[in-house]
């Protein structure tokens, strides 16, 4: 081009209004080849939303297939055309001729008119301007961090790509003209450009959530003075999407990041690349939400690991792992929602789709480990923590479905539910398996002294820990019970045939229980048939009779101490073994004390009215051998219950020292005093006392001599 043109293209006024009539003075510059698409970062995830709210076309390409054809030729000569072309010396007014000039376009089309105008050269002046500029800010060695920018810089810059954006919309309308095809391939390549650098600075920003500070940032100093100069001003369309005031430090974020995260995404979906923004947005959060996992504890655990590990291991994984899933379900997804709420302000399906598919792929790791769980081999100690994820799935997947799309939230659930519905059949089975070892429970070594038998320490206590999860195991029975037990209805209570009426009238009075109630009462019953079988293995019946109070005693005590098994058992049953108790506590003093008390009767010491003394020494002789052997063996016997212990011993006391100390009173001056008092009168009323007290203590004492 002549210097003389160069000079009258400088002196030309660019004007819309004169733009339409010169555009035809001029000859179309030479078509070049649309660029290749910038490489962006790749996934692999599941569920990225697609575009929503923006229909804006891919900039770069023109639907002209000879167009494209010639571009291919001469791809190479248009940037250098592009530079050669006079430029006005003003961006800012020549910015404002292309707004008219868009503005001429958009009535054109609104007025129906079918023949698209030539291009005036104040586009292609605009295009050669805005290259400029994007190279100095994306210089590929040293580009301009977004943050180092001033408020009028970054409003400035965001201002031309939106309008660059939005020459690309318009151009676009006419892609089917052959003159058109250059300029859109031009100003598709210059927008890539744009939001090339856009995107890398918005994935910077993103990536800065470990500052939760915002006085940590380098540069805030400048910051906050740009951002309340820029506040100030109502002229830039993308500060009205900054968050409000109250959602500051939002996931690490200080405020000033999320206003900038906000200009920026929103330059990118208006410009077209919301799949793009959409992207790096999912990665960067993904990628912090994993780091927040790893810090507090929790790992990620195929089946075949969770199978592999020690009991001791599991229950510590599955402990953290309830412990975490509340946390995130409760605080992270919550500021996870606020943050995507905040970043795509303005376009609400795509933060719901962003936050369903960060929400969705953290939530999939924890039920692949409750999955993992409820497949592992079935035992007693299992079953609490059963219970435990159990009810962290019922009680945190409702909150956690806010989080998601309805159809994802569906999905989610229905795999849910597949997984309580295992735990819950693992837990039903459980309580079987309970069952068949009290069954087979036969042993036949008795417990030293009539002790609580082991089986009852184990079953009772197991029941009285499971008995703390009665309305989850109350919803498992009746969600996951075999349907034999239930009725037609499912979820519904279903008739049991209670065994405990003590009225005769009474036995075909069937009570309203529930599935899980039924399982305990059953179980109750299976025990106290194994421990009166056991009892049979003692050849004493009194040690027999105190075995069965110790086994009985212990039942009674964590029924009434556990509300969950109070309930369930009820007061009939409760009533019906304390009685049992007190026939067992009436054949312990009759096999024991009744047969010693016969010694004390006076029937036959007398014989017309005179006392047969070889008779009484007899008594006494027999008196204190009894005594003595009661003494010695049941000072071994065990009664665990100090209660019982006491009711025991009282009992006794009351039993016999008023009839020993009577009989001594009126027999034991029969006796010379002296030594013959002494061989046959071995006790006192005191002594009888003092010895009773040594029993049922497990350890013998020595008797013979009167204590003082």
């Amino acid at each position: 081009m002549m210097d003389a043109d160069k000079d009258k293209l400088l002196s030309e006024k660019s004007s819309p209004e004169t733009a339409m009539d010169d555009a035809e003075n001029h000859k179309p510059l030479p078509k070049n080849s649309p660029p290749q698409n910038i490489k962006k970062e790749t996934m692999d995830d599941q569920h990225l939303p697609q575009n929503h709210g923006v229909d804006a076309p891919k900039p770069g390409t023109s639907s002209d297939p000879e167009n494209a054809e010639d571009s291919e030729m001469k791809g190479e000569q248009k940037p250098a055309q592009l530079k050669s072309i006079p430029l006005p010396p003003d961006l800012k007014k020549l910015s404002a001729d292309i707004d008219k000039f868009l503005s001429s376009l958009s009535n054109l089309s609104a007025g129906g008119r079918s023949t698209a105008p030539d291009l005036p050269i104040l586009v292609e002046q605009f295009m050669v301007l805005v290259e400029a500029e994007i190279e100095e800010y994306d210089s590929g060695v040293m580009p301009v961090k977004w943050t180092r920018l001033t408020v009028e810089q970054s409003a400035s810059f965001l201002e031309t790509v939106n309008r660059v954006s939005s020459l690309s919309k318009a151009l676009s309308k006419f892609s089917s003209e052959h003159k058109y095809a250059s300029s859109i391939n031009d100003i598709g390549r210059i927008l890539q450009c744009a939001m090339s650098y856009v995107e890398e600075e918005f994935k910077l920003l993103l990536e800065d959530y470990k500052i939760h500070d915002s006085s940590d940032h380098p540069t805030n100093k400048n910051i906050d003075s740009k951002h309340k100069q820029y506040s100030e001003s109502n002229e830039n369309p993308y500060h009205e999407s900054s968050p409000p005031a109250e959602e500051t430090n939002i996931s690490g974020y200080s405020k000033e990041i999320l206003s900038d995260l906000v200009r920026l995404s929103k330059a990118m979906i208006t410009g077209g690349y919301e799949a793009e923004c959409c992207q790096v947005y999912f990665v960067v959060r993904r990628n912090a939400l994993e780091e927040n996992l790893n810090k507090l504890g929790f790992e990620k655990h195929s089946i075949d690991d969770v199978h592999k590990m020690s009991w001791e291991s599991l229950e510590r994984e599955t402990e953290s792992w309830s412990k975490i899933f509340k946390q995130m379900a409760n605080l992270h997804f919550s500021s996870e929602r606020k943050l995507s709420e905040a970043v795509f302000s303005g376009y609400p399906s795509i933060s719901q789709n962003m936050l369903g598919s960060l929400s969705h792929g953290v939530t999939l790791h924890f039920l692949n480990f409750a999955e993992a769980v409820a497949l592992t081999k079935r035992s007693g100690e299992k079953l609490f923590k059963f219970l435990d994820i159990y009810e962290t799935l019922r009680d945190t997947l409702p909150v956690i479905d806010n989080f998601f799309p309805e159809e994802w939230a569906v999905g989610l659930e229905n795999e849910a539910s597949i997984i309580r519905s295992h735990l819950g059949e693992a837990m039903i089975s459980i309580f079987n398996e309970l069952e068949n070892s009290i069954k087979a429970d036969s042993g036949k070594t008795q417990v030293a002294g009539g002790a609580v038998h082991p089986l009852t320490k184990y079953i009772m206590n197991y029941l009285e820990c499971a008995c703390e999860y009665k309305g989850s195991l109350e919803q498992v029975f009746r969600e996951h019970g075999k349907k034999e037990k239930a009725d037609s209805n499912p979820g519904s209570e279903y008739n049991y045939k209670s065994q405990q009426t003590q009225n005769p009238s009474d036995e075909k009075e069937v009570i309203r229980q529930s599935p899980f109630q039924a399982q305990i009462i059953k179980i109750m019953e299976l025990l106290d048939a194994n421990v009166e079988g056991k009892s049979k293995l003692y050849k004493d019946p009194s040690l027999s009779s105190i075995f069965m109070m110790n086994n009985g005693r212990y039942m009674l005590k964590k029924i009434k101490w556990s509300p969950g098994l109070n309930s369930l058992m009820g007061e009939t049953w409760y009533r019906k073994k304390s009685s049992d108790l007190r026939q067992y506590h009436k054949g312990y003093q009759r096999e024991t004390w009744g047969k010693l008390l016969h010694c004390l009767h006076p029937e036959g010491l007398t014989v017309n009215g005179k006392v047969m003394k070889p008779v009484l020494k007899e008594r006494f002789k027999s008196f204190n051998a009894m005594f003595d052997e009661i003494h010695k063996t049941q000072s071994t016997w065990v009664v665990g219950d100090e209660q019982l212990q006491s009711e025991l011993r009282v009992s006794i006391s009351n039993m016999v020292i008023p009839a020993y100390r009577s009989f001594l009173g009126r027999y034991s001056q029969t006796f010379t005093p002296g030594r013959q008092t002494e061989k046959y009168v071995k006790f006192q009323a005191e002594d009888i006392e003092a010895y009773v007290d040594d029993l049922f203590d497990g350890s013998a004492a020595p008797t013979g001599r009167k204590k003082v």
